[in-house]
């Protein structure tokens, strides 16, 4: 079953840049520079879509003299992805057993 925090967490990836940057970030730890060379975002929209991103606690920082870089929290991910995977299950189990509620 999805929590609320699921339900967070997919609203924060549900935007395009957000998800974006959550893509790049799984296959590389960057700084701000490398996300708005890959994503053609300003700086400050991506700043304050990275500041969304490390609320959820989906990415963290690492300072590096004057720049900070952003690294994924896979965990994060594989929880979201398997509420969706239990979500699936059930549904699973539910078409298979025919179960239907009756209509009054």
């Amino acid at each position: 079953m999805l929590t609320s925090v699921d339900t967070d967490l997919i609203r924060v990836l549900a935007d395009p840049l957000r998800l974006r940057i959550v893509t790049l970030l799984a296959h590389e730890t960057l700084c701000t520079t490398h996300l708005v060379e890959e994503t053609g975002a300003r700086q400050t929209n991506l700043s304050n879509h990275l500041k969304v991103l490390r609320d959820a606690g989906v990415v963290d920082t690492e300072p590096c003299g004057r720049f900070t870089y952003y690294k994924l929290r896979p965990d994060v991910i594989e929880a979201v992805a398997g509420s969706f995977s239990d979500l699936a299950a059930t549904a699973r189990a539910t078409a298979a057993a025919d179960k239907k509620r009756a209509c009054q």
